[in-house]
């Protein structure tokens, strides 16, 4: 079949084929003039035995069917995941 033929059916189907290298969009964009929260721990996470402190972050990935949120949480002192 002619590319333009699968492109015309896909189209029609409402279907969208894999393009690789696409870049992808972000949805958030902080105002440089935004109030920001304190920070609470000011950076220095002073850890001086396993379980005292943990942190936690998350961030989404992509996959074929969309995205995925992760979280990850993680002792201070040994800097593992731990959950």
């Amino acid at each position: 079949m002619a590319r333009c033929t699968v492109h015309r059916l896909m189209e029609a189907m409402g279907r969208q084929g894999a393009v690789l290298g696409q870049a992808w969009v972000t949805t958030t964009h902080p105002a440089p003039a935004a109030e920001r929260p304190a920070d609470l721990v000011d950076r220095n996470v002073p850890a001086t035995r396993p379980n005292q402190w943990w942190v936690s972050d998350f961030t989404y990935a992509a996959t074929w069917a969309g995205f995925v949120y992760v979280t990850f949480v993680i002792d201070a002192f040994a800097r593992r995941i731990v959950g």
